[in-house]
């Protein structure tokens, strides 16, 4: 059975080639422009195929005015539904009663293990989210809501200390940060990767929630941002040098723009990329007819079990 991993880049639009204003274009990135025929993540290089990836624009919007928001976009992505025109409005960051029934009906990770095959979300959680979840002073966000809908156990601190699982910035320098923490293994970013997909190789879907790119958009200074994806582009660079680019398909998306815009601190109208590195036969079956974040769900699934 073919695999697929998805690193779900949160608020990375494909935005301008100006290198004053998109991270993505001031950044040192040689893994991503490698795979993009020299060209930087922005709207200019899409689409395209080539030998080692494919590059599309999928539009966040959906027909519904105003912003592109976190919990309606990715459950858009997980389910293959219009949810923002289903509940009238984009919505977010976590999901309202309305979004948590239609990602719980059914979705992308459900879908999966419904078919007989594995799927796992591969963040690592600390004890304090699940405290915080259990005392319902926290909401799952949209992803780790579809994965406990599935029935699939979220990561802990013991997966992380094992190699099962990879802390919110790959390298485990953020986690040991945090006092209340317990202590996890620190790597440099291409050791990351290299772990990433050997974790990544255990499961039909994997899926990975790279938070951080939406965080640095609201938050962060340009400088930052660089710092955050040229770490990025390493552990992709790592991850790449294990991965079946034969047989295997890597994805890169996201649920609405951001980070590509630092003159605001808000989401963007801009569409995403959908970064498809890997298998040819699958690249191409996942891309048949994809224009929005709808078109995933069905993408992933006409990749996996009929394009693989």
């Amino acid at each position: 059975m073919a695999r697929i991993l998805v690193l779900f880049l949160d608020g990375v639009g494909l935005g301008s080639e100006d290198p004053k204003l998109n991270p993505m274009a001031a950044a040192s990135m040689p893994t991503i422009r490698e795979l993009l025929n020299g060209l930087p993540l922005v709207a200019t290089s899409s689409p395209q195929e080539n030998k080692l990836a494919s590059l599309l624009a999928l539009d966040a919007q959906l027909g519904v005015p105003g912003l592109p928001q976190s919990a309606s976009g990715q459950a858009a992505l997980l389910t293959g539904r219009n949810v923002p025109a289903e509940i009238g409005e984009h919505y977010g960051p976590k999901p309202n009663a309305a979004v948590a029934a239609i990602l719980r009906e059914n979705n992308l990770f459900m879908e999966v293990t419904r078919r007989g095959e594995s799927a796992a979300l591969l963040n690592a959680y600390p004890p304090r989210y699940f405290e915080a979840i259990e005392s319902k002073l926290r909401l799952y966000s949209a992803i780790p809501m579809a994965v406990n809908a599935a029935a699939i156990p979220l990561m802990n601190f013991e997966d992380l200390q094992h190699g099962l699982a990879l802390s919110a910035d790959f390298i485990g320098r953020g986690w040991n940060t945090q006092s209340d923490f317990p202590a996890a293994p620190e790597y440099t970013p291409q050791e990351a990767g290299r772990l990433f997909g050997k974790v990544a190789q255990t499961y039909t879907l994997s899926w990975f929630d790279y938070w951080l790119s939406d965080y640095a958009g609201h938050r962060g200074t340009f400088e930052e941002a660089v710092n955050l994806l040229e770490t990025l582009d390493a552990v992709l660079g790592g991850l790449i040098e294990i991965w079946d680019l034969e047989n295997d398909l890597l994805i890169l998306t996201s649920d609405h723009g951001n980070l590509e815009n630092l003159n605001v601190k808000g989401h963007t109208a801009n569409p995403v990329p959908a970064l498809l590195i890997g298998s040819l036969k699958m690249r191409q079956a996942f891309s048949a007819g994809a224009s929005d974040l709808t078109d995933f769900f069905p993408g992933v699934l006409n990749a996996l079990f009929d394009g693989a």
